[in-house]
């Protein structure tokens, strides 16, 4: 075949050179970078292509280049029985603008021995004449982390770190973490990839999933997926790309991600208020994920409560942790998703009955919230005079909280000014920790009061030492120590006191916080803590975690290349330049809601309990 008939193929490999020489790209080596080329190949349910090689060498590298030659597939928006255009893979556009093909520059790259291509350790950074801006650098990491499935981007691995000789799951696209990346590129004008991570994982929404011979709810969201390539009927010339998703059968512990779906809801509202493309939510099939989801998360239990009840590693901390019961993440996201869920539900007769559950959800969930999560130093006095066993209807202490409950670190840490929600209530039980994501994404969908938002940053800012210190974000404050640790964790060597979910600091957090700055207009914090950021991150080569109270450390097991690090910063950077695109992501509190609040705090207890009038399914 004629090289420039291989060029084609390898156009989109080029996506991120349209305006900059290869050389500038992260010294991965040839071999990792014949490792990306080989990832181009994902294509969707059954892709057949065949594969031609040729070598390109320079001084040092004799690298053999795998390309495509055609993709017999279906791109995601035509699933559903609609055909492709033309079967032709489609590159990544960067700054809103397609790629066109540049067999010209492509020719010169495969002609120059190498030249231009750099060389030696540059610390992750790659560049020719000097290092890269930060902004540069997490961009250009950012495109390399993309996956292609037939010739398309559908996401991006959790890390790329060519360091660590143990791969794990991170080489996998997860729901969670694509979100970061996801609104980067959607704030770039970058939307493809994020449609098809949308409606590609909508198709896996639908797979079988089982362990031990029982089946979870049909709305489950995979946390992760993989895109593999097998011979096709046993053809080895002749390769099919599969998606391969974890609905929690591999994850440690065996837990099902209860976040997945409702950071996937937040993403599909984000795509529609960004690109004005609301085709997208309105398909049949889209619809129908929703309210798969819906019903999975409203369906009736024995719970008394209308927050989520779920198990511990169900959402960002994975591991046992002592979140289970009703972790205030998952309520955050639960909140998050029911609002953009109500907002692009399809108004029709067999949508009534899930908006009317949804509404009352609602209005039970953020009374529920705002009143018993909520503390500060005035709420903390309270409690410590609270009196036990009342057994009344109108009993002050609802869920028996026994005052000697109350930390002896908690009386030290509540600053006079500001005041969090904390990160479980259950009977007999407040879990008084600190929860990063949880907090920030009430200020961002609206669980929180306008006031208790202002004072969430204001905690922040009073205990940055503590909650920032060195490298944004405590994940959880404090840490669990000694037979605490040993109890909660299961003496988890990962989680540590100071360390990974245990009180370690994570820079993909840096995005949360900024979106909550934006919405209270603080940005102020938002810019303190990127400028923390910057000092490390890039040259700490971009980790996943970080360790000691302090963060002074990389965290032990923490990969590098971390991607939703990466995106974390981005996605902080470009809302501090526009804080008005911040508007995809937030909701205002619910006019309707507070009225509904006003009823509920004059409402006589007693008379709830009548067979007739409006029935409260919720303790509130």
């Amino acid at each position: 075949m004629a090289l420039s008939e291989a060029s084609l193929c390898l156009n989109h490999m080029l996506l991120s050179n349209s305006s900059s020489n290869f050389g500038k790209q992260r010294n991965l080596g040839l071999v990792q970078f014949h490792h990306s080329l080989r990832t181009l190949g994902n294509g969707i349910k059954r892709c057949g292509f065949r594969s031609i090689s040729f070598c390109s060498t320079d001084r040092k590298n004799l690298t053999k280049i795998s390309c495509l030659l055609s993709c017999k597939c279906q791109r995601a928006d035509r699933v559903s029985g609609l055909t492709a255009d033309d079967g032709r893979p489609r590159s990544l556009p960067i700054n809103g603008k397609t790629n066109v093909s540049n067999v010209q520059e492509l020719n010169e790259l495969l002609q120059s021995d190498g030249e231009g291509v750099a060389s030696g350790d540059t610390n992750g950074v790659g560049t020719v004449g000097g290092r890269k801006g930060i902004e540069e650098e997490a961009w250009d990491l950012l495109k390399e982390s993309v996956v292609y499935y037939c010739g398309n981007p559908i996401g991006t691995i959790a890390a790329s770190d060519t360091s660590s000789s143990s791969i794990l799951n991170y080489d996998q696209v997860f729901i969670r973490d694509f979100i970061p990346s996801g609104i980067a590129f959607l704030l770039k004008g970058e939307y493809d990839i994020v449609r098809n991570f949308i409606l590609h994982t909508l198709q896996l929404q639908s797979w079988e999933k089982t362990m031990d011979c029982h089946s979870p709810g049909q709305g489950l969201m995979p946390a992760s997926f993989k895109v593999r390539t097998v011979p096709l009927d046993g053809d080895n010339s002749v390769t099919e790309d599969v998606l391969d998703p974890d609905f929690g059968e591999a994850a440690i512990g065996r837990v099902a991600p209860v976040d997945s779906g409702l950071w996937w809801i937040i993403l599909l509202r984000a795509y529609g208020k960004c690109t004005g493309d609301l085709s997208v939510q309105e398909r049949v099939d889209v619809q129908t994920g929703i309210k798969m989801i819906l019903k999975l998360c409203l369906a009736d239990g024995f719970d008394m409560f209308p927050t989520l009840l779920v198990t511990d590693g169900s959402c960002m901390i994975d591991r046992r942790m002592g979140i289970h019961g009703h972790p205030l993440e998952i309520q955050a996201l639960f909140y998050s998703a029911l609002l953009c869920a109500r907002e692009m539900l399809a108004p029709e007769d067999g949508s009534a009955d899930l908006i009317r559950a949804l509404n009352n959800r609602l209005v039970a969930l953020s009374f529920h919230i705002r009143e018993y999560y909520w503390i500060d130093m005035k709420k903390l006095n309270e409690i410590y005079r609270y009196k036990t066993e009342e057994y009344s209807y109108d009993a002050v202490n609802k869920f028996n909280i026994y005052p000697d409950q109350i930390p002896s670190w908690l009386v030290e840490f509540m600053p006079s000014r500001g005041g969090y929600l904390i990160g479980n209530l259950q009977p007999a039980h407040m879990d008084f920790r600190f929860f990063s994501l949880g907090n920030l994404w009430s200020i961002v969908g609206g669980l929180a009061t306008v006031d208790q938002s202002h004072a969430i940053l204001d905690l922040v800012e009073e205990k940055w030492s503590e909650l920032v210190a060195d490298i944004p974000l405590k994940i959880c404050y404090p840490a669990l120590e000694g037979q605490e640790w040993r109890i909660i964790t299961g003496s988890d060597p990962k989680n540590t006191a100071w360390s990974y979910h245990n009180g370690g600091s994570w820079p993909t957090l840096l995005w949360q916080l900024t979106v909550a700055c934006m919405k209270m207009n603080r940005p102020e914090i938002a810019e303190k803590a990127v400028m923390l950021a910057e000092r490390r991150l890039s040259r700490d080569k971009w980790p996943e975690y970080y360790d000691t109270r302090r963060a002074r450390f990389i965290g032990k097991q923490s990969r590098l290349f971390q991607t939703w690090s990466i995106a974390g910063y981005l996605v902080a950077k470009l809302l501090l330049a526009n804080p008005s695109a911040a508007k995809v992501l937030i909701t205002e509190e619910d006019s309707e809601l507070v009225n509904a609040f006003s009823c509920m705090l004059s409402a006589n207890p007693r008379r709830k309990r009548g067979r007739k009038g409006f029935k409260q399914p919720f303790i509130i």
